[in-house]
């Protein structure tokens, strides 16, 4: 077994995780417009399923206001559909080819509860990070089991996953404190 190899992939695997809880972070509403908001959104358009970003170019003109312009007239109420069923909480307001979707203020009801799905968000980035390092971990001690890594070698390159895991937890933990951070100041 190549354990720098194994590192790369444990490395990469932790990485993805990060990255997928990032993206979560971004569809939370927090009171002031990002296209992230509705990037990933499906719409049934052409008979298939497919992202707004994919069918409109998604703008945001002002703190409080996305605006989607459909490349297709006929995409328009698909669009629409897609955002009401996404849960959003926001109504689009349309005009012609151009829906705007105005983002309300956050209340502190609302603040704490988007504090608790970011939190479980992260956590969720965690467990992740997690599946990783036993993965790893698995292939350590399988190697280790095979005669193919001495004790001293499992040890150390343990630490070393634990150091790297250690490193990309508190990675999430630091856009979690940021995420809660623009939550509360807004």
């Amino acid at each position: 077994m190549e354990i720098n190899t194994l590192l790369d992939k444990t490395k990469k695997d932790m990485k993805k995780a990060v990255d997928h809880t990032l993206a979560d972070f971004g569809t939370l509403h927090t009171g002031k417009a990002s296209t992230s908001m509705v990037d990933n959104i499906n719409v049934d358009v052409y008979g298939s399923m497919m992202k707004i970003r994919d069918v409109a170019a998604i703008t945001t003109p002002d703190m409080r206001t996305i605006q989607i312009q459909a490349w297709d007239k006929s995409s328009i109420q698909p669009i629409e559909k897609g955002i009401i069923s996404s849960n959003l909480g926001i109504s689009p307001v349309t005009n012609g080819t151009l829906i705007r979707l105005p983002i309300p203020e956050l209340s502190g009801d609302r603040r704490k509860e988007l504090a608790k799905i970011a939190n479980g968000m992260a956590e969720h980035g965690k467990v992740g990070i997690r599946a990783a390092r036993k993965d790893s971990l698995d292939r350590l001690k399988s190697a280790q089991k095979e005669g193919d890594l001495s004790e001293d070698d499992f040890k150390r390159y343990e630490k070393e996953i634990q150091k790297i895991t250690d490193g990309f937890s508190d990675e999430i933990i630091s856009f979690l404190a940021s995420k809660e951070k623009e939550l509360n100041a807004l």
